[in-house]
């Protein structure tokens, strides 16, 4: 039978963004794999180019006669290479977009930078003729060629460095004495480390009862060569960072490598010092604030073996490992793990797919699990590892829910609550530490009552409305809409709005209240330079400042011990967002905030203030009860059919001309109606958050379908659909599974 082989030629070229099909012939049949690179005749002049193997078939998409044979497999085809492509390939089908797109996200290195190389000095000559030689130039008073040369005798190497900047030796001298056969010049390649060297803290310490349990029982599968997805569920500084390590030095023991995947690069810091304290210059870290020649040298490092752990954001996934044996991934409900580019892909279940390729072991840590997450780990897809305490039995820190409401009613129109300015009087005496969080994620313009606390929301999706310039508020996932309220539609009340302070506005009223206090405020603005995450944290550890403003980026799993108290500012703004997972991220947010308090040996305590202090996310976030917020919220989300109970795949549609976008959303509606799929729940067109960007309109669909599979099929018919219909190729159309943040 014949077999045939789907390649995509050299990704550099963008104009061969699509799929060729080339013969396979008899002697390679046995060992031709999807992902191994092949030489293959392109064009009418048959030149010899690149090529990947996407997908092998038994059916031509051609005239046979007109199909050419591969010429054979790339001798340097390594195998990490193959998994990768592989794993592009399996990102397509899953998550839509083009395969270049695809393979461009696998492999971080779009293009080869300089190498950095060092020079090395090495003395050539035995000892007796470099003394007599050393004579010579001492006698013609050579003053430059004597010290390099007596400093090569007492040394043998030098660095070119050392013998530029601390011998102050020109290159004219070196090249002429390496005429004359004393010294040899040695280039090595210098490696640019984004992980600063410095001096090594070895800490010792003794796992917990619960810490050395999930370690077992992870190890235990190991030994029996069991493949496993661990859901680690531990409050907020119970450890689960010496649970990680302890596993990563199994692993290597075993010659095996580890990727560590955090949310943010503001955890970087601590992050790497804590690993790298522990592993030295084994670890080091990828990410988007690294130079170009920075991400190039890591990716060698990691391909050459010559590191052991990479740690960084979700594009730390993609490390060209060979011999990969687990995958960690640190607070595993964040939304920065779901990629906001095409292809819009989860790096929880990327790694669950690049695990499988190698065997190796994927450990899922968070105090507050996604609800994704844990009902598979309630279902028996996950095994579920707890850590119910902290370290040293500490106390969780106590949580007092302040009402907003009754504040504005007595008089009190700060940002800060009575109960919070009294509590940071008492820090500040006792020369402790706070962290003011402003819970600004996701503003996207809705509407609520100060007076009682009322967000306006859709009658059908029971999501916030979101205000719109043109005074309309909108539905964004129906596209419902109503006028401008101006008078609260629950109380009467005038005090009806936008949340419209700033971290840079707290940070005035703050300095204002408490003059003598040191403030630091961290949020986009004052992280937009390369070192600038590591330079405010690294001063509020070192006790340069009192109070640190931020925004979520200050609340995920920093470990400040002298923070005893946490005040979270306006908490229920991320309740307004108009997204289903809405009171979720409120969950989150407050409990990894309060996580932060009493972390050391003094016990803490957290103020939420809010507006709706009976709403179940907050109820449940300031008494640290994770169970009783997931079974309310799977409640609701069984109620509106939205995941994990069923899927969502979103559809968008843009282009130029508002009516096109429209018109192509409508076309695909139904086609999506012909396919006859029973309980496919499909609404839309509606206009996404943001309708218009850069003069491109935005219109979505909405899918919903209890089979993750048939929004696959879904896809894959409308890709087809869209790539024969002449009328769409002037319309960008994009998918999302299961959103997180939206279009």
């Amino acid at each position: 039978m014949a077999l045939y082989a789907n390649i995509i030629i050299d990704i550099s070229h963008e104009k061969l963004d699509r799929l060729f099909q080339y013969r396979v012939p008899e002697e390679l049949k046995p060992v031709l794999k999807i992902g191994m690179q092949v030489l293959v005749p392109f064009g009418s002049g048959g030149r010899k180019l690149c090529g990947y193997v996407i997908e092998l078939t038994d059916q031509a998409e051609y005239d046979v006669r007109k199909i050419k044979e591969i010429t054979e497999i790339c001798k340097d085809s390594v195998a990490i290479e193959s998994q990768l492509i592989a794993l592009a390939f399996w990102m397509k089908k899953n998550y839509g977009g083009t395969m270049n797109q695809a393979l461009k996200t696998v492999i971080p290195i779009k293009q080869k930078t300089a190498a950095k190389e060092k020079r090395i000095l090495v003395l050539a000559a035995d000892e007796k003729t470099a003394e007599e030689q050393l004579a010579e130039f001492r006698r013609k008073h050579n003053v430059a060629r004597a010290r390099l040369l007596e400093a090569l005798i007492r040394e043998r190497e030098l660095s070119g460095d050392v013998v530029k900047e601390e011998l102050n030796v020109g290159l004219n001298v070196v090249r002429a004495m390496e005429k004359l056969g004393i010294l040899k010049i040695r280039t090595e390649q210098d490696y640019r480390n984004p992980v600063r060297q410095r001096e090594r803290e070895e800490r010792k310490f003794l796992l917990s009862e619960s810490q050395q349990a999930a370690v077992d029982a992870v190890l235990r599968d190991r030994r029996e060569q069991r493949q496993g997805i661990y859901l680690l569920h531990g409050v907020t500084g119970s450890g689960k960072t010496e649970v990680y390590m302890e596993l990563i030095a199994h692993n290597i023991a075993e010659g095996k490598q580890a990727i560590v995947l955090i949310p943010e690069i503001a955890l970087t810091y601590q992050t790497v010092r804590r690993f790298y304290d522990r592993f030295g210059n084994r670890v080091s870290i990828l990410n988007s604030r690294l130079s170009a020649g920075e991400r190039y040298d890591q990716f060698l490092r990691a391909k050459r073996g010559e590191i052991d752990i990479m740690i960084g954001p979700r594009s730390a996934l993609f490390t060209p490992f060979s011999n990969l044996g687990l995958i960690i991934i640190d607070e595993e409900h964040e939304s920065s793990y779901k990629s906001e580019t095409v292809p819009r892909y989860h790096a929880r279940e990327t790694a669950i797919e690049r695990a499988g390729m190698t065997g190796a072991s994927v450990i899922l840590g968070s105090a507050t699990p996604s609800i994704e997450s844990y009902t598979k780990a309630q279902n028996g897809e996950y095994h579920l590892l707890e850590m119910k305490e902290r370290i040293s039995k500490r106390p969780l820190p106590t949580c007092y829910t302040v009402d907003l409401r009754e504040e504005l009613k007595t008089g009190n129109r700060s940002i800060l609550s009575r109960k919070l300015q009294e509590l940071m009087e008492e820090r500040l005496a006792k020369q402790e530490q706070i962290m003011l969080f402003l819970n600004r994620r996701g503003m996207s313009g809705f509407v609520s009552c100060r007076s009682c606390g009322h967000v306006i929301k859709c009658p059908h999706c029971d999501v916030s409305l979101s205000w719109h310039s043109n005074g309309k508020m909108i539905c964004h996932y129906c596209g419902y809409e109503e006028p401008e309220a101006h008078v609260c539609p629950e109380c009467g009340s005038r005090y009806i709005s936008g949340f419209k302070a700033g971290t840079q506005k707290i940070e005035m009223l703050v300095k204002k209240r408490f003059p003598k206090a040191r403030v630091l405020r961290m949020d986009f603005d004052t992280t937009r330079k390369k070192e600038s995450y590591e330079k405010i944290l690294s001063a509020f550890a070192n006790h340069e400042a009192d109070i640190l403003v931020g925004t979520q980026m200050i609340v995920k799993g920093h470990d400040f011990p002298n923070v005893t108290l946490v005040g979270v500012l306006a908490a229920d703004l991320s309740l307004g967002v108009s997204d289903y997972r809405a009171s979720e991220r409120t969950f989150q947010l407050l409990t990894q905030a309060a996580g932060r308090a009493g972390r050391g040996d003094r016990p803490g305590e957290v103020v939420i203030q809010t507006y709706q202090p009976e709403h179940y996310s907050i109820v449940a976030a300031a008494a640290q009860d994770y169970a009783s917020f997931y079974a309310h919220e799977m409640e609701y989300r069984r109620m509106l059919c939205y995941p994990p109970v069923w899927n969502m795949l979103l559809i968008l549609s843009a282009a130029k001309n508002e009516e096109l976008a429209y018109q192509a959303s409508e076309r695909m509606k139904r086609v999506i109606a012909a396919l006859g799929y029973q309980n496919l729940f499909v609404v839309g067109p509606a206009d996404t958050a943001v309708a218009k960007v850069n003069d491109i309109y935005k219109k979505v669909l909405y899918l919903k379908h209890a089979d993750y599979a048939v929004l696959v099929d879904v896809k894959d018919r409308l890709e087809h659909f869209i790539n024969g219909n002449r009328e769409l190729k002037n319309i960008v159309v994009q998918f999302d599974f299961n959103p997180m943040n939206g279009f």
